[in-house]
């Protein structure tokens, strides 16, 4: 199969993902409009009927276009690693990614699916319930925007501007590591935001740099990694290799950037500053 014929064939499967995605946002939605309780999971994490029912939704989804096709949710069962480890291809999904923007009613969030073959994500969407965008790409097929009304457009990031980069940083996390970076940078615009939309706005060309040091699961990046690696930019550890998936116990991933201009010389900033 040729790389043309293998995108068309990603893409087919892109656009009924991002069917199923459109109806969980839907759901999501409409439970956002309503006095929905807030319960805490084990680890102290927020969790409301809006993940359970996303969860739910998306699962009978992807599991109807490709039938026995694993599914590793935020939301669901996680089998253990040596199960894990037998799988060559999978989905990995965060249902709703930033509940806690949910809770507090920003609208900062999304909902996250990717499919994930030899540890390398290669079909990514990622949807903004509150405004009805929704973001997809495929391993060299490109990444895509679809708006609200069905218009699409695909999306690229951009060169590093001389003048003024544009920093995004998580809206309740504190990280003196971030604070360095910004610092040696120097003269960065810094917007402050949650979930993946951080990784939409690189992705669509609107910011340049978004550093994440804190902890973070693998449904928190996979679908970010191919939609940002489609637009022309990366996702990775700070030695800028990308991020890999389903390879140890752990579902953890170690502290990333997500950048839009691969030109530039993150590596040596990074190592400079020790990170």
């Amino acid at each position: 199969m040729t790389r043309v014929a293998a995108a068309a064939d990603l893409w087919r499967l892109a656009d009924g993902v991002s069917a199923t995605v459109a109806v969980a946002a839907r759901r999501v939605m409409a439970i956002y409009e309503t006095e929905f309780e807030v319960h805490s999971k084990t680890d102290q994490s927020p969790v409301t009927s809006a993940d359970l029912a996303a969860h739910e939704i998306i699962s009978e989804g992807l599991a109807a276009l490709e039938p026995g096709l694993p599914i590793l949710s935020e939301e669901g069962a996680i089998p253990p690693f040596e199960e894990r480890a037998r799988w060559q291809s999978y989905w990995l999904v965060d249902p709703v990614d930033g509940t806690r923007g949910f809770v507090a009613r920003s609208g900062e969030f999304t909902i996250n699916v990717a499919l994930v073959s030899d540890g390398e994500p290669i079909l990514g969407v990622v949807a903004v319930p509150i405004s009805g965008i929704c973001c997809a790409a495929v391993r060299a097929g490109g990444a895509r925007l679809a708006h609200a009304d069905g218009v699409r457009e695909n999306i690229r990031t951009r060169r590093l501007p001389t003048h003024q980069i544009v920093v995004l940083r998580s809206r309740r996390r504190r990280s003196d590591d971030v604070n360095r970076l910004i610092a040696k940078l120097g003269g960065v615009r810094v917007i402050r935001a949650s979930s993946s939309l951080k990784a939409c706005l690189v992705a669509r060309g609107l910011a340049d740099l978004y550093p994440a040091f804190g902890p973070t699961s693998e449904w928190d990046t996979a679908a970010s990694q191919c939609l940002l690696e489609e637009a022309g930019g990366g996702l990775t550890d700070c030695t800028l290799q990308p991020l890999r998936y389903n390879e140890s116990a752990s579902l953890e991933n170690p502290p990333f950037v997500a950048f839009g201009d691969p030109r530039a010389d993150w590596k040596n900033l990074l190592a400079e500053l020790n990170l």
